[in-house]
């Protein structure tokens, strides 16, 4: 077998994040293999132990179309951790004809790996992969590999994060990650074309940091899962505070704000504002902005056929007390007269999540607690509260 490997580069730069050790590049019959190691440290995201560091292989692949029926794959990254190391690797076809070596070659080399991390790779790397390898009679590769799309991870957070889309360089840009690469994958496909063509080592360049810089980045995106953990566990209410403010029609109003000890760290401070709450976040310390209501609601009692209804007063009484109201002036009460009135200081929830639950009308949705003395000290039920008003703003439009 014909094997000439040289050498183009040996660079040393550093950037706020990683180091870049040194850079090779081989030359492997018509084909060409790069290497990158990165002294980056390992994620605490995703990777729970050694072994599952050992065998996971981030992945992306750079194609001449859409289609895996009318495009090939040309280039194909992959980074993996070793020797505490962050390790790179690019297959690159220098011509569509060589798809088949660099595929044969990416086969073999992620046979000892069980994940594979990628980003909207089971909507388009993966099948596309599966499809280009059924053409060359290859055997299916991924067939008992498991997959972990960071797209599918992030995407329920979109909004939440004010995430204009949900690409891979959104997300690089809110985490305040810069890239050299200013391409995106189709602006790639007629300089690759035109590569084939007459091979040039700027196109080559343009190619290679793409790729490379989309892998290397699938690895320092990962902490943007921690804003999916901020929902795994209640925060803790570390302080609860009441001001009164003058609302838009001059009227004193009321308003509460908890400040909260975060589960985990976040990587970015975020701000959200939605259901006139407000909650603000940086590191593992954020606050949560409250509305009060103070206005009269009322109180349903479940067992309606166990009390009457007095129309003039506008409430209901246990049967064991009516026997002290003329029968004029009461009524069976159905389960939407079924209640008692109360003038107080409320709060809102979208579920039971503090009872007793008061509302305006019975067949209102919106659900209150009243805002006592007593809910104030308790702060396992605040946590909860908490809790439940952060997966509220994280489900909002």
């Amino acid at each position: 077998m014909y094997f000439n490997p040289y050498y183009l580069s040996s660079l040393l730069f550093f950037s706020k994040k990683y180091y870049l050790i040194f850079l090779t590049y081989d030359k492997i019959i018509g084909m060409k293999k790069m290497k990158y190691i990165y002294n980056q440290p390992i994620p605490k995201y995703l990777f729970g132990d050694e072994e599952t560091i050992a065998s996971s292989l981030f992945v992306d692949i750079e194609t001449t179309g859409l289609s895996p029926k009318n495009s090939s794959i040309y280039l194909i990254g992959a980074a993996h951790y070793t020797n505490g190391q962050l390790e790179i690797l690019q297959w690159f076809a220098e011509t569509p004809e060589e798809e088949k070596d660099i595929l044969i070659r990416f086969s073999d080399f992620i046979k000892d790996y069980k994940t594979l991390i990628h980003f909207n790779g089971n909507q388009f790397d993966i099948p596309f992969l599966q499809n280009r390898m059924l053409l060359h009679e290859m055997d299916d590769s991924f067939v008992e590999k498991e997959g972990i799309d960071l797209y599918k991870r992030v995407l329920p957070r979109k909004n939440f994060l004010k995430l204009p889309n949900c690409r891979q360089k959104t997300i690089e840009q809110f985490l305040g990650i810069q890239r050299k690469d200013t391409c995106s994958g189709g602006d790639l496909i007629p300089i690759y074309q035109q590569y084939c063509i007459h091979p040039s080592q700027e196109h080559l360049d343009m190619l290679l940091l793409h790729n490379k810089e989309d892998v290397l980045y699938l690895t320092q995106i990962l902490p943007i899962l921690a804003y999916n953990d901020l929902f795994q566990e209640a925060p803790t209410v570390i302080k609860v505070q009441e001001r009164t403010y003058e609302n838009m029609i001059g009227e004193e109003a009321l308003e509460v704000f908890l400040t909260l000890k975060l589960p985990v760290d976040l990587p970015t401070p975020i701000s959200v504002n939605a259901k006139d709450f407000y909650f603000t976040a940086q590191g593992n310390n954020g606050l949560l902005r409250v509305p009060v209501v103070q206005e009269e609601l009322k109180y349903f009692y479940s067992n309606y056929k166990e009390y009457y209804y007095l129309p003039e007063e506008d409430v209901a009484i246990h049967k064991g007390l009516a026997t002290f109201v003329d029968k004029e002036y009461r009524v069976q009460a159905k389960a939407s007269t079924c209640y008692t009135r109360k003038q107080s200081s409320y709060i809102p929830q979208w579920e039971p999540c503090i009872s007793p639950v008061f509302k305006k009308e019975y067949n209102s949705s919106a659900l209150y607690f009243e805002w006592t003395d007593e809910i104030k000290e308790n702060k396992k039920q605040l946590n909860h509260y908490a809790a439940h008003i952060l997966s509220i703003l994280a489900t909002t439009e």
